[in-house]
């Protein structure tokens, strides 16, 4: 369609301005025929009327009508559960029916996709080829995943194929989706014969010499009423074997090994129930315990300016980990014994204001340990800035800010779990310096502080301080009321608020001898399924941070088979992915040359093997009939799949038709140009030809 800027009755202007500038050209008597000279005006006509309809910046308007045939999504959970725990012919019938229930649903006009939980955006899933492979189970991310996939496009629903058990991510349950979901359970209902580990508690480290506990959760169907063998192994030694009761009317128990822990180094334990007869898998009845013998515990010294509900919180964070002892320092009270030794200090409210405390500050700086500031009321905030923390304070006046702990997701020495993140929003404020913060060279928040609502980048929780005596500082003397709120809401169990406590001081100590390489695993442990990643932090000749530098690193398995990777530390802190690696303890060695220098270090990590898909064999179609029934659909079985598309095709959903317009000026036609250069060079050829130009 043809249209103008103006109104068309201005063509009439265009044609006559054509029409006069072609009667002037050619009204005198021309040295070829009439005719000839009628066809030249006629031309020129042509070209000038045109010429002059562009200049009503005339466009074209076209519209494209689109029909968008309504799509359905086979969202089918491919995890290793599914083959273990279905009944042959059930899985048969719905590996067999799913192909046929596509090519239903494509004669019927609609399109058809396949996702799975492990996706390959190079090789789209097929039906015809599934693989149960999966690991891990996360729908809430299979369906999630689809809804973003299909926002503002024709999806009239979701055939989700899975046995409901969910062992990673959200329940679905808990999520809002969109579009009809069509249930088909797979799995089996009725609970099998079966023994297996369902957990393993105990601590990460413990101290040569020391006894220390491996406590295991024994699951168990078919079998109540009896006993099971459960055995402690390393190796291929059997370290402790006992019977174990399984009580009527439970499906749990629980048995404790103690062990003594042998010499320093990393140790690995195996925590195993004997099969017996009918057992329906023996896939989940092992688990392997990773743990760190270490020569002994790390000494904390707690010294305050003066007695205050925070030193008892310090004090009682840390002696519930077993891997600590404490001496405590308070001057006048209980003062610092000559010749005592420590690992860290806990320095709250010094320096203080007045000089109180000042020569148990001194002794404690004498010995140039890692030290964590906490700052309060008492705090000389003059006196603190001259310590070489990496933090300076500048306060305005006696103000306070009320804030709770916020993380900081750049912070990558040690990470925050959702849970204590969660539980840190509902901590109540504490009170720190009202002022201007500035961060030194090399130094990181771990926590921001939150103000109210308002998440805000000032530092809470600092850490810093020179390369040869790591330094941090906790911005609140008030965070006594942290730990008691969270041991009030979580049946006495401030799990958060020790766990930052200790990672606090554990980072302090960790490397004190400060290497100008420093390769270190971001977790304790990791899973199968995980994502191994190591965090690198490189140095120059004085200790300041480098960064983008090239990094080789060695990867050896128990069986000395070698990996091997080159990559760079980032300024942004993002680690090194390893990608899943198999169960066991590795060793690394990084090497990287720094400042002409070579330099080395060199660790080791432990991946664990949990078998997630083994663990429950009892399929839960009560989630799949939840989902569909408050989408509006229904539950199927896969001999029901003939019905599945009937009723899709009942559901009468239609395509989408959506017309796009589009306009285009005349004037930005290049070939328009091209036919008017030829309408012109005609008439010059002409003329030229007939004698006249």
């Amino acid at each position: 369609m043809l249209t103008t800027q103006y109104s068309p009755w201005l063509i009439l202007v265009c044609l006559l301005v054509g029409a006069g500038y072609a009667a002037l050209q050619y009204s005198a008597k021309a040295p070829w025929s009439k005719q000839l000279n009628y066809a030249l005006a006629a031309l020129r006509w042509l070209v000038v009327s045109f010429l002059c309809f562009l200049l009503l910046g005339p466009f074209v308007k076209s519209s494209t009508t689109r029909t968008e045939a309504p799509a359905v999504v086979l969202a089918v959970d491919n995890s290793q559960s599914v083959p273990l725990f279905t009944p042959k012919d059930v899985l048969a019938q719905a590996t067999t029916g799913l192909p046929k229930l596509a090519a239903a649903l494509r004669a019927q006009g609609f399109e058809v996709e396949t996702h799975t939980l492990t996706p390959t955006p190079d090789r789209p899933a097929s039906v015809d080829s599934l693989r149960f492979v999966a690991s891990t189970t996360d729908l809430d991310k299979l369906l999630s995943d689809t809804r973003e996939a299909y926002d503002g496009r024709n999806l009239a629903g979701v055939v989700l194929v899975s046995d409901g058990l969910v062992n990673q991510g959200r329940s679905p349950a808990y999520s809002e989706f969109n579009f009809p979901i069509y249930s088909v359970a797979v799995g089996d209902t009725v609970p099998k014969k079966d023994l297996r580990i369902t957990a393993l508690t105990y601590n990460r480290v413990a101290f040569s010499g020391n006894k220390f506990p491996i406590e295991a959760e024994l699951g168990f169907e078919g079998y109540a009423g009896g006993a099971a063998t459960v055995e402690l192994r390393e190796g291929g030694r059997v370290l402790d074997s006992r019977r174990v009761p399984l009580p009527a009317g439970r499906r749990r128990v629980k048995t404790t090994f103690q062990l003594t822990a042998p010499a320093p180094g990393k140790r690995r334990y195996e925590v195993r129930v004997v099969p017996q007869a009918g057992e329906f898998t023996p896939l989940n009845n092992a688990r392997t315990a990773f743990i760190e013998i270490v020569k002994g515990k790390l000494r904390v010294l707690l010294a305050g300016a003066a007695p205050h509900p925070d030193m008892k919180a310090l004090r009682a964070a840390i002696l519930a980990n077993d891997n600590f002892d404490l001496t405590l320092a308070l001057p006048g009270v209980a003062p610092l014994k000559p010749g005592t030794d420590f690992d860290v200090a806990i320095l709250h409210q010094l320096p203080a204001q007045g000089g109180l405390g000042q020569e148990l500050l001194a002794q404690v700086q004498a010995r140039r340990v890692p030290m964590l500031y906490i700052i309060g009321a008492q705090t000389n905030i003059d006196a603190y800035n001259q310590l070489g923390t990496s933090l300076s304070i500048q306060p305005r006046g006696s103000q306070t800010d009320e804030v709770t702990p916020l993380p900081n997701p750049g912070f990558t020495r040690f990470a925050t779990d959702e849970e204590s993140a969660r539980r840190y929003a509902q901590y109540p404020p504490a009170p720190v310096p009202f002022g201007d913060y500035r961060l030194g060279a090399g130094a990181e928040a771990a926590l921001w502080q939150q103000v109210g609502r308002l998440a805000t980048q000032k530092p809470l929780l600092v850490f810093g301080g020179r390369a040869e005596q790591r330094q941090a500082t906790l911005l609140t003397d008030g965070s006594w009321q942290w730990r008691l709120t969270e041991a009030v809401e979580h049946d006495d169990r401030p799990e958060a608020y020790d766990r930052l406590i200790i990672r606090t001081l554990q980072l302090l100590t960790q490397n004190a001898s400060k290497k100008r390489l420093d390769v270190y695993p971001t977790q304790d442990s990791f899973g199968t399924q995980d994502d191994v990643t190591l965090g690198a932090e490189t140095y120059n000749a004085v200790f300041e941070r480098l960064y983008n530098q090239k990094i080789d690193l060695t990867l050896t398995d128990s069986a000395r088979r070698v990996r091997r990777f080159s990559f760079a530390n980032p300024e942004d802190g993002s680690p090194l992915h390893l990608g899943p690696l198999p169960a066991g303890l590795y060793r690394y060695q990084a090497r990287a040359t720094l400042g002409g220098q070579a330099q080395q270090d060199a660790g080791e990590l432990l991946v664990q093997n949990q078998p997630l898909e083994a663990l429950e064999s009892r399929a839960d179609h009560n989630l799949l009939a939840q989902l569909a029934r408050r989408s509006g659909a229904r539950l199927y079985y896969p001999s029901q799949l003939d019905k599945l598309a009937e009723d899709i095709k009942r559901a009468n959903f239609k395509p989408v038709i959506s017309t796009d317009e589009e306009l285009k000026d005349l004037i930005n036609l290049k070939w328009l140009f091209f036919v008017i250069l030829a309408f012109l060079t005609v008439e010059w050829a002409v003329r030229k030809y007939s004698g006249s130009v």
